[in-house]
């Protein structure tokens, strides 16, 4: 972008001098040399004093879409599906009835229990009586010692008998409310796999739920950015306080579709194949705005470079021995230095080698400066995109001059050609 404003700019210059001749006419271009000689007035620009920062990055992740609290539905009785309570694509809640199975041939059976554990109580009762009055009679000396420890099993035998058959109930219960299935979480859900009518069997898919609201987003984050949110999380930040942002590309009127969430989840290792950390972050999608298997970029807010220096990125032009900066010297003249670049992080670059803290370095936009120009410093407010924003209204402003100039051009002969005419 840089390179592109400086020859725009280098461009205009060259169109006006070569209007300003042509206005001119053949009028000798007699400069006064001692002029050229004079050494051009100090150029004011924007300079700061290198210090180490702590940086935000606005990177972004590939991912793919997914909703781990998905579900399938299973027959857990056999028997006739007798009615389907939903529409294939709706939202259904948690408890909501989706299916019948035949529960009259459950109920029946609870009804059979029912009657066993009332037998059983019955016999546990007359067994219970009896072991009483045979204790009293063994105290008399009527009945044997064999005959009372007879009663006491019994019983027991009994008492066995009944919670056997309390087991049973509760079985036949648990058959009886399976034959009516519910939905276990709450989210769309899909085609019926079964239609109303058809005998299913224990195990037999129904169908699936997809919840859609919260969405989890897995990704892997480069070891580096995984270290820096570590370094963050020991430093007492809570990972939920690490917010995202979901795009999806294409998504909302050919435009993207953006959802909100937090991290909830970073890896303890680093993967040997890709030398990656897992993460997960969730969002909220309350609107059913995507859907599971579509790809997304995740973007993570917070995230930084700890103790790094940094320049605008305006302030780097393309030396011969590559990315260079303007740093002045003890005089405030400006001396070319090459830089080793590393991250972009929005409007700044992260500078790995070349410059040290307490450096002066310009700024502001370094066109037309040249090495050994006298600058005249002033102050950096901070504020990098302040300066994108402002080179590119003098980028628009300068195009529109030149289109100006282009068609006053345009229109000079043609004028002189008519008074000719005349």
């Amino acid at each position: 972008m840089k390179k592109m404003i400086h020859s725009r700019r280098a461009s205009l210059v060259t169109l006006l001098a070569a209007l300003a001749l042509a206005a001119c006419g053949q009028e000798e271009s007699e400069a006064p040399q001692q002029g050229a000689e004079q050494e051009p007035p100090p150029h004011e620009i924007a300079v700061v004093e290198m210090a180490r920062q702590d940086i935000a990055l606005d990177k972004s992740y590939p991912s793919l879409l997914r909703s781990d609290d998905e579900v399938t539905l299973v027959a857990r009785v056999s028997g006739a599906l007798e009615a389907r309570h939903f529409e294939p694509g709706q939202m259904v809640e948690e408890g909501d009835r989706l299916y019948t199975i035949e529960p009259d041939l459950y109920q029946a059976t609870v009804n059979q229990r029912e009657a066993d554990l009332q037998s059983a109580r019955a016999e546990l009762s007359r067994a219970q009586r009896d072991a009483q009055r045979f204790e009293q009679l063994l105290s008399q000396n009527s009945v044997s010692r064999q005959q009372y420890d007879q009663a006491l099993a019994d019983q027991r035998v009994a008492q066995a008998n009944v919670a056997q058959a309390e087991a049973a109930l509760t079985s036949a219960n648990l058959d009886l409310g399976y034959s009516q299935v519910t939905a276990p979480v709450s989210g769309m859900i899909s085609l019926s796999q079964i239609n109303v009518g058809n005998f299913v069997t224990s195990g037999t898919e129904l169908a699936s739920i997809t919840p859609l609201d919260p969405l989890e987003v897995r990704f892997q984050l480069p070891q580096r950015d995984a270290f820096e949110l570590r370094r963050q999380l020991s430093q007492g930040t809570e990972a939920s306080d690490i917010r995202a942002r979901l795009s999806i590309p294409g998504v909302s009127s050919g435009g993207d579709a953006e959802l909100e969430g937090y991290l909830d989840f970073l890896g303890s290792s680093v993967d040997r194949g890709t030398s990656t950390v897992q993460a997960a972050a969730t969002f909220e999608n309350p609107d059913a705005t995507v859907l599971p298997g579509q790809f997304v970029r995740v973007q993570i807010e917070g995230l930084k470079r700890f103790d790094v220096m940094a320049v605008p990125e305006i302030a780097v032009t393309q030396g011969l021995m590559g990315p260079q900066v303007y740093v002045l010297d003890d005089e405030n003249k400006a001396r070319e230095r090459t830089v080793s670049l590393g991250e972009l992080a929005g409007p700044w670059l992260i500078i790995q080698d070349g410059l040290e803290p307490g450096d002066r370095v310009v700024v502001g936009d370094p066109a037309g400066l040249e090495p050994g120009r006298t600058i005249d410093p002033q102050p950096f407010s901070g504020n990098a995109e302040a300066i994108m924003e402002r080179i590119e209204q003098e980028e628009a402003q300068e195009q529109a001059e030149q289109a100006q100039a282009l068609e006053g051009a345009a229109e000079g002969p043609s004028a002189e050609g008519e008074e000719g005419a005349q």
